[in-house]
Order: C-alpha cells, then sequence, then structure tokens
C-alpha cells in the first residue's frame, strides 16, 4: 500500500516561540510529506479535530505528530487505521535547547525528517489474536497458592490447583497461631489456614489436585499443555496461564554448626519449636523435662553471607509469638530474645511494644559467640552490643529463627524450553524478574510468582502477593485474546517476523533472547512462539543476517532514520551525533531533563529504541560510514542491581560492543567515538554531564573522516 504521510506541527508550550516553524515546515516538505498544518495546541479537542478531518480529507496512512513526548497522549494521538509516529519537539528540543539558535533549530528539523522517514517503511501492526485456554494453573497449595486461586476463580476462570502433598495448607498449616493481623495488633491470632482451606475445595470454579507434581509444562501462554501425574498414572490438561506459589522451607538448623545445632539437641528450629507449641508439649528433646526457659536466637543463617545473605521477613515476628507461646503456658517461664536488630514493620510496631511489657520476656540486642551444653543446660554466651558488655543465659531449651529458603531448586514446572525447565533465579535463589517495576513478573511470559518462593514473606504480604499474581495472569489471557504483548510493553500488538530463508542458524536469537521465546529445530532455526515474545527486539539486535523484523520497528526502518540525518560537511565544522536511548528508562529521563530545562549540547540526535538489546550492529557502522562523527547509547543498569525492563537487554548490548569494535578498526576510527552508558530514570539530572562529556571527548578527536561520502 502506498504511504501518504501527513505532517502535524504544534506552535504551543513555548515550541513556536524556540523553533521557526516556517524553516521546519519546508524542511518537511523537501522530506516528502503530503500535507503539512500547524495548531497552536494539537492535543486539544480544537487540534485533535484537526489531525481527524485532514486524515479524512488527504485519505493520510501516516500521521507525525511534531508536539510533546511520546509518553504523553498516547490515547488521544491515535486513530485507526493510521499510523502515528510522535516527534518531541517540546521536551527534547524547544525545552531543552536555546531558543532561536542554529543547533536547536538544526535539531527540530532533523527530527521532522526522521519522523517522515520512519513512516516510509513502517505498518500499523497486524496483532495475531489467540483464543486461549481460560484456565488457571496454580501450583502450590499454601497461603499465596489457595489466595491466588480464589482470586483467579472469582474473577470468572476456572481454576487447577496442583499440591504435592495430601492435604492443603503449606507450612503455614503447622502454625499453631499467627501473630496479629487486626486490631488492637498486640496478641497473637488464631491460625486462618483451615478457614482458607474450605474455602477453596468449596469453590465450584477450583479443582484440586493433591499428591501430585507438574511432570511436564508445553506450549505457550494461552495454550500451555500440563501434565500431572504421580505414581505411575499421569493426565494432561490445558491452561492459558500459570502462578508459582510453592513457597518455602525453612534453613536447614543443622548447617548452623557454631550455635550449638547438631552437636546439641536442646538446640532447635523454631519450627520444631511451633510443632511443639501446636503439640501443647513443651519438652526438651533431650531428657523429656519440662522446658521452663528458653533463649531465642534472632537472624540465625539469616543475614549471613556463609549462609542466607537475605533478611527472611518473618523471624523477628515469629520469636515474639512463640515466647508467647510458652510465657501463656506458664506463668513462671522466661523467654529471651537475642537480636540483630528487631524488624516488626507498620503495625507490627504494636505487636512488639506489647511484647516489651510482656512479664518473663527479656529482649536486647547482642551478638552469640558461643553455645555449649553445660550441666544439664545450654549456654549461650553472648557479647551484648546495648550494654556494652558480655552475657551469659543458661537455658534449658535454644531455638534457632531460622531463615526461608525459596522451593526453587526443585522439579517445579518442568517445562520444555530451550533455555531450562524451571524459571530462571537470582543469586539468592528466587526467581529472576524485573523486581523493580513488575514484582510478580517472571523470566518466562505468563508464569508469575507469588508468596514466597518470590521473596520472604508473611501471610498478610502473601495475600497481596496473591492477587497481584492471579491478576496479572487474567490480564495475560485478556492480551492473548487480543494478540497484545502483556508487559512491559503493555498491549503492543506488533510481533517479531522471521524471513527464515536467510537464516543461517547461528542461534544468536534463540540464544539471547531473556525470555525463553524462541524454540529450535534439529537444525537451528528458530520456532517463533508470539505469546511467549515481550516485543522488545533482543533478537532483531542479535541477528547478524538481518532476518528479524517488527512491521513498525526493524533495521531498515531505523537505517532510514539514521540516513535520514543531515550531516553536514567537514567545512562547516558541525558535527554530529546519534544517541540511540532505551525508551524505559533513557527516554522518560530526557524528558525528565527537558521539563527541568536543563540545557546540553544540541549535535546529538536521539533515537529511542525498545531496549538496547535491539540495536543492529549495522545502525551503528551505517551511521559512521555516512559521517556521523559519534554514537551514544544509553540504556538500563545491568548486573545484580539491574534495572533492565527486559532483564539483559543493556547488559547484552554492552557485550556486543565488543564486535563492534571490529567495524571501527575496519574503518580506521577511534574506539572513543561509540559510548554506552548505564542510567536509571531518576538520574536524568547526570544527562547534560553525559551528552556534553560525550561531544567534547568526540570533537577533540576531529571530525569524521567520511564525511561527505
Amino acid at each position: 500500500m502506498e504511504h501518504k504521510v501527513a505532517v502535524y506541527l504544534c506552535s504551543g508550550c513555548g515550541i513556536g516561540e524556540a523553533l521557526d516553524l516556517d524553516k521546519v515546515e519546508a524542511a518537511a516538505k523537501e522530506a516528502g510529506c503530503a500535507a503539512i498544518a500547524r495548531h497552536d495546541a494539537l492535543c486539544s479537542d480544537e487540534g485533535i479535530a484537526l489531525i481527524g478531518q485532514g486524515i479524512r480529507e488527504q485519505g493520510a496512512t501516516h500521521v507525525v505528530v511534531c508536539a510533546c513526548s511520546q509518553r504523553v497522549f498516547a490515547d488521544r494521538f491515535a486513530w485507526p487505521g493510521v499510523f502515528t509516529e510522535r516527534v518531541n519537539l517540546r521536551e527534547h528540543v524547544a525545552w531543552a535547547h536555546a531558543p532561536r539558535e542554529d543547533g536547536t533549530q538544526e535539531k527540530a528539523e532533523d527530527y521532522v525528517r526522521m519522523g517522515i522517514a520512519k513512516c516510509g517503511k513502517a505498518e500499523l501492526p497486524e496483532p495475531v489474536p489467540e483464543t486461549p485456554s481460560r484456565t488457571v494453573l496454580v501450583v502450590g497449595g499454601g497461603v499465596a497458592g489457595m489466595r491466588a486461586a480464589l482470586y483467579a476463580a472469582d474473577a470468572g476462570h476456572d481454576v487447577v490447583l496442583v499440591e504435592k502433598e495430601q492435604a492443603l495448607g503449606g507450612f503455614a498449616a503447622r502454625l499453631h497461631k499467627t501473630y496479629p493481623h487486626q486490631a488492637p495488633w498486640d496478641a497473637p491470632c488464631e491460625n486462618p489456614v483451615p478457614v482458607l482451606v474450605a474455602r477453596v475445595q468449596a469453590h465450584r470454579r477450583i479443582r484440586v489436585i493433591l499428591g501430585r507434581t507438574v511432570a511436564r509444562i508445553s506450549g505457550a501462554p494461552g495454550k500451555f499443555e500440563v501434565t500431572v501425574g504421580a505414581n505411575g498414572s499421569a493426565e494432561t490438561f490445558s491452561a492459558g496461564a500459570i502462578v508459582v506459589a510453592t513457597g518455602f522451607r525453612p534453613y536447614d538448623v543443622s548447617k548452623l554448626t557454631h550455635l550449638g545445632a547438631g552437636s546439641t539437641p536442646d538446640v532447635i528450629g523454631a519450627d520444631r519449636f511451633e510443632d511443639m507449641a501446636r503439640e501443647r508439649a513443651f519438652r526438651r528433646p533431650s531428657d523429656g523435662r519440662p522446658v521452663r526457659k528458653v533463649v531465642f536466637i534472632q537472624c540465625a543463617g539469616s543475614r549471613d553471607p556463609n549462609h542466607l545473605p537475605y533478611c527472611s521477613t518473618t523471624c523477628c515476628l515469629n520469636s515474639l509469638k512463640q515466647a508467647r507461646y510458652l510465657l501463656d503456658a506458664d506463668a513462671g517461664a522466661e523467654a529471651v530474645i537475642l537480636y540483630k536488630d528487631m524488624r516488626t514493620p507498620a503495625l507490627y510496631e504494636r505487636y512488639y511494644e506489647a511484647a516489651q511489657s510482656t512479664p518473663g520476656l527479656m529482649l536486647t540486642r547482642a551478638e552469640v559467640t558461643s553455645v555449649q551444653p553445660v550441666n544439664g543446660s545450654v549456654r549461650v554466651t553472648a557479647k551484648d552490643t546495648l550494654l556494652g558488655e558480655d552475657l551469659v543465659v543458661d537455658a534449658d531449651l535454644v531455638v534457632l529463627a531460622q531463615g526461608k529458603v525459596p522451593n526453587t531448586d526443585q522439579a517445579i514446572l518442568n517445562l520444555t524450553y530451550r533455555k531450562g525447565k524451571e524459571l530462571p533465579d537470582l543469586k539468592y535463589g528466587f526467581p529472576d524478574s524485573n523486581f523493580i517495576c513488575f514484582p510478580y513478573e517472571t523470566a518466562r511470559t505468563g508464569i508469575y510468582a507469588a508468596g514466597c518462593v518470590r521473596a520472604p514473606e508473611d501471610i498478610a504480604q502473601a495475600k497481596t502477593d496473591a492477587a497481584g499474581a492471579a491478576l496479572k495472569a487474567v490480564q495475560c489471557l485478556h492480551a492473548i485474546g487480543r494478540g497484545a504483548a502483556v508487559h512491559p510493553r503493555a498491549g503492543d500488538l506488533s510481533f517479531p517476523e522471521f524471513f527464515l530463508q536467510r537464516c543461517t542458524q547461528c542461534k544468536r536469537c534463540t540464544e539471547e533472547c531473556p525470555f525463553g521465546t524462541l524454540d529450535e529445530d534439529e537444525k537451528g532455526t528458530p520456532q517463533a512462539n508470539p505469546t511467549r515474545c515481550r516485543r522488545c527486539g533482543v533478537c532483531m539486535g542479535a541477528c547478524p543476517e538481518r532476518i528479524v523484523s517488527f512491521k513498525d520497528y526493524s533495521v531498515p526502518i531505523i537505517g532510514d532514520m539514521v540516513k535520514s540525518i543531515h550531516v553536514p560537511d567537514e567545512f562547516e565544522e558541525k558535527p554530529r551525533y546519534i544517541g540511540f536511548i532505551c525508551e524505559n528508562d533513557a527516554y522518560p529521563a530526557l524528558d525528565l531533563a527537558g521539563m527541568k530545562r536543563t540545557r546540553y549540547s544540541p549535535l546529538v540526535r536521539f533515537i529511542p529504541v525498545r531496549c538496547l538489546g535491539s540495536v543492529n550492529r549495522v545502525w551503528i557502522a551505517d551511521a559512521l560510514s555516512r559521517g556521523i562523527d559519534g554514537i551514544l547509547l544509553i540504556g538500563c543498569k545491568f548486573g545484580d542491581d539491574y534495572q533492565c525492563h527486559f532483564l539483559q537487554g543493556s547488559e547484552l548490548c554492552n557485550k556486543r560492543m565488543e564486535n563492534v569494535q571490529e567495524d571501527l578498526n575496519r574503518l580506521s576510527l577511534e574506539r572513543e567515538r561509540i559510548r554506552l552508558v548505564q542510567l536509571a530514570i531518576n538520574e536524568y539530572d547526570r544527562l547534560p554531564e553525559i551528552v556534553n562529556d560525550f561531544v567534547e571527548t568526540v570533537n577533540a578527536l576531529g571530525m569524521n573522516p567520511y564525511k561527505g561520502f
């Protein structure tokens, strides 16, 4: 279909005062637009009506809106059947550079040319809607799993809940009581799990499968094929989305030998003390004598680089509760809690305050130095950091508040993905996800984590987690029905197309996709799974043959944008730079810099990309060979505390820079002409320094010798 491009210029918000819009119009006409119009507020009802009328009268297939950021008014600047490209003349030009100066004007004209060039090849995405299974699979029957099942079922979806044990409830079913979850927040509460179990078992939309595990999951979101088996029998059913809520197990106290575990029978874990409370039998394991004095040692393994480096969240509250068990059962009993830090957030602080005035309970901040059996007792020696002197306590029993270990090292899902059977995990064993922006998402689309398998948490937090994960699962099913991405490009109707006739089976796309989207045949040819795709374009950036493309985002499309930039010849002494910027952090950071009216060099032309991982090497090589003086890549932070919305995109781009150095060597250009910078969205104040320093560094090298070729 022939493309007919209409351009609309906004003169409001200071754009008209900063730019000569007559010259901008002239540049647009020269670039080949079919029609052009101007308005002082395109986002107003009158401005929207102007564009709509122009589309109808001119038969425009593509509209270039030259106004404000693409991050605002996305719903207003949208017309059915028309491709809309946003050119940011407000935050990235008028608000960021001095008005009526050559550099500001030239940048605006280039941006309009680039918008028109993009429309030359870009097409509206054609969604591939599926008819998904509306069943949600929940793996794990603890608090988070049961809550997730109830939320999904109440939303109108059938749920299959698979629990490997013979009863629902998970670890929480073992609890004698829970710490308070309602006013006045000063005493333990009855365990809510039995009521929750009854609700799940009575729900007409929830099918519970006990004593079985997931043997295999194939397919993709919307059409997972799930096989559940045990003892030689198996059944298979379809599911559209999955919630993983397999919980945790207490840390093995026998590993805590420095605290007397394993060598002293009267040193036990908090889980075993909970069993004593439930059985109403506080007796010493060594000789069966009644227990009247107990020392509770906090952070037993948690916050310890040799065991669990993280805080397990509930240990402090749990010990306060268990001390009450003992003191309520025996008015003459004594309990001592030795803690590193007492962590009782929010209203739980009231519970801590109530504990401080409980007769028979002593709390002190201390570092335990030894736990040894002495004369029929267990002697705990500690350095009391509150009083600054050593503390010695002889007790009948020592309870170690051991931490939580996520059940991710066990076979849970048995996926048939080429990148592994289970969810990728972080260094602590919890499922890998973008923990900052998308807490329930995992690295596998349509599979959501909830409860203690995702992060250490209590029953209240598990309930919230379950709601989030269940609603994400429901959202996933509805998005698949529209052919849309779930996240982070929520609602995106595009998907990658593979021109397999040119595929060399190098496997870069299948290996570098962070989400396990692509499978491959026996020859290594990629096999697409559209509903697994996050639309990041990492596969497009990885492909050396450039066979991967989206209808609205491809190597040729961005290549044309690069080629549309006016590159002055070397005698004009006007260098030109390109900045490929991540649309998730760097682009909004640039917007914020503009809103703050922060000034930086106008010599850089920024091109938003879905992810730095989608940047193809050919864009850089072509830009340099055309005379672009330098290329700046700004993306999300990577490493242990990554913030990349696509998990590894920014890191992958950084690794590919090694290959880009080959292009620089081939062109006999300095390596300083390319720079990759990690930037978080809240670091917008760094942008002027980043941009200006890069421009000054490359300017010092001199002009790119390929200008004019």
